[in-house]
């Protein structure tokens, strides 16, 4: 499947490339509950696969997943299914009730092999395997049966195992297997053919050391998929695509993550997504520190565009140092920070910086008032749309006060700001002004000995020396911030409609085929927490446009599963 040929929602994204192999298309909006043949579908998938997904086949569930989005998504979505069906199932003799519905179980398991997946990303193509559950092995295989009197196939064996393949051209071709009580689907005979070896004793992505543990720790009912990201593979395949080399050494330090396990459920307000990732049982990394909640994200206003909270900023330095090397998705690489700041500013971030603000932290995006925007811009930059305050609860606030002494003087001789003490709201703050206009700073002490430090557009009034209205107790930070785990170490919030959308914030504009899907976002949150030395826990909530978000707003509530 080419890209312009994804559907607009990700999870809508995985029914489709069920759809796209010809086999096992329309069933996916027409089943039960979701069980537990889950687990049973991964003893046929081999060891060092990338990525699995295991998927409902209930009818509630999918019409549920319909409801998500705005007109234009749901149009542009159903077009999709509408196509895909005829082109898939009627163009090739099948009809959903006569043919699939009568044999078809309660999961869908796609997968996609590390050997098969180096040139193009996940979910930007077909999966490699399907495994579907049979309920019914007669009427299962009388569809085989009508395969073979409808197209042309060709037999062979394979360690006493029957299978059957197309001998139509490269795009239309796959390959078929019935393995116990599960229907294999690949578009690769050799794809094929590693199912059987682990059918027949190879090692499992069900045998995986932690896979059966950490899916049996997320407790959630009814959950729509349940995910796995196979972190070793998911390192080997990102660094062969990278265009970065990296080290035996560092690639070994890459390997320490044995994965990470997720259960999709679908909610009114939108979906969830409750995940655990652990580390291998031989690995010497650990997760190091305490589950401190965060409180800074009290005072930010209620209009804020995105936060990032945590509960100790030092450890949260040192799990980066720690793999940083060998972790190709890592932004900036710690030296290059480090030296960056010790360049412009004078300072050294484990001296000067991290002894005192290396407790709770939290980083925000904060938008310019409205009258801040009315005011002519006759600077040579464009106006700032938003500001950026960093709250840090200090440790040593004379060790602080000397640190910002420092960028004072530093601002003030090295780049010509202005720099000067002013008053607002009864209480002294430093104000930082660009000769060149357009960018402002400031910074000064909360309550409690919490630091903050502004850079942008002028923010401070908002939050200084407390915001009218909070950030937490608005209807769509309550909603999209999982409460648990609880007590956390991190949280994250965005409220997609006011910053993605926004027109103040001079963003480049999103791909076309891309436009739609941001529109139908409303917010994001995150909250994590460390479990133990091995393994942490990651609670995701995306809350998408929908009839049912609409009786929520009406009513107050937030969905029908816990945060």
């Amino acid at each position: 499947m080419k890209k312009n040929q994804l559907p607009l929602l990700l999870t809508s994204g995985v029914a489709i490339l069920l759809i796209s192999t010809g086999v096992a298309a329309y069933f996916l909006v027409q089943r039960r509950l979701l069980r537990g043949r889950a687990v049973i579908s991964a003893q046929l998938v081999p060891e060092d696969v990338l990525l699995t997904a295991s998927i409902s086949t209930d009818t509630e569930q999918w019409q549920k997943l319909q409801k998500y989005g705005t007109p234009e998504t749901k149009a542009a979505l159903q077009e999709q299914l509408t196509k895909l069906k005829d082109r898939f199932l009627k163009a090739n003799g099948y009809n959903y009730q006569e043919d699939i519905q009568p044999w078809l179980g309660e999961t869908v398991m796609i997968a996609y092999l590390a050997s098969g997946t180096p040139a193009e990303a996940p979910l930007f193509k077909p999966p490699d395997l399907i495994v579907l559950p049979i309920e019914d092995p007669v009427q299962a295989k009388q569809l085989l049966a009508k395969a073979n009197s409808t197209r042309q196939l060709r037999a062979r064996n394979y360690k006493g195992i029957r299978i059957q393949e197309t001998k139509q051209n490269q795009s239309q071709q796959f390959t078929a297997a019935v393995l116990g009580r599960f229907l294999v689907v690949t578009q690769h005979s050799q794809t094929m053919e590693q199912v059987i070896d682990t059918y027949t004793g190879e090692p499992s992505v069900a045998a995986t050391p932690g896979y059966n543990k950490a899916l049996s720790q997320i407790k959630v009912s009814k959950p729509f998929a349940q995910l796995y990201l196979n972190m070793p593979a998911f390192s080997a395949t990102l660094a062969a695509n990278s265009g970065r080399s990296l080290s035996p050494e560092n690639l070994a330090m890459a390997e320490q993550k044995q994965g990470i396990a997720t259960k999709v459920t679908l909610e009114s307000g939108g979906i969830s997504f409750r995940s655990i990732s652990w580390l291998k049982s031989d690995s010497t990394f650990s997760h190091r520190g305490e589950n401190r909640n965060s409180n800074l994200a009290k005072r930010l206003p209620a209009d804020t565009m995105l936060m990032l909270s945590g509960g100790n900023l030092e450890q949260l330095w040192r799990n980066y140092l720690q793999g940083a090397e060998s972790n190709l998705l890592t932004p900036v690489p710690p030296d290059t920070l480090t030296e960056g700041l010790r360049g412009t500013l004078g300072l050294d971030w484990e001296k000067d910086l991290l002894p005192w603000m290396g407790g709770e932290f939290l980083l925000g995006i904060v938008p310019a008032s409205d009258d801040v925007l009315a005011i002519p811009n006759d600077s040579q930059f464009p106006q700032l749309g938003a500001g950026v305050v960093l709250m840090v609860l200090s440790r040593n606030r004379s060790q602080a006060e000397k640190s910002f002494q420092q960028l004072d003087e530093v601002m003030a001789t090295r780049y010509q700001f202005l720099v000067e003490k002013t008053e607002l709201e009864g209480k002294t703050i430093v104000r930082w002004k660009s000769p060149l206009g357009g960018i402002s700073a400031t910074h000064g002490w909360l309550e409690n000995d919490v630091a903050f430090l502004t850079f942008g557009a002028p923010i401070t009034s908002s939050f200084f020396p407390q915001p009218e209205a909070l950030l937490t107790q608005t209807p769509l930070f309550k909603k999209v911030v999982p409460t648990k785990p609880n007590p956390n170490n991190g949280q994250f919030f965005l409220n997609f409609e006011g910053t993605l959308n926004s027109s103040n914030l001079n963003l480049p504009p999103l791909p076309p085929q891309q436009q739609p899907l941001a529109e139908a976002i409303n917010g994001i949150g995150v909250t994590a927490a460390v479990s133990d030395e091995r393994t942490t826990r990651f609670d995701i909530f995306v809350q998408i446009m929908s009839s049912d978000l609409k009786r929520d707003a009406e009513t107050g509530g937030r969905g029908d599963a816990e945060k």
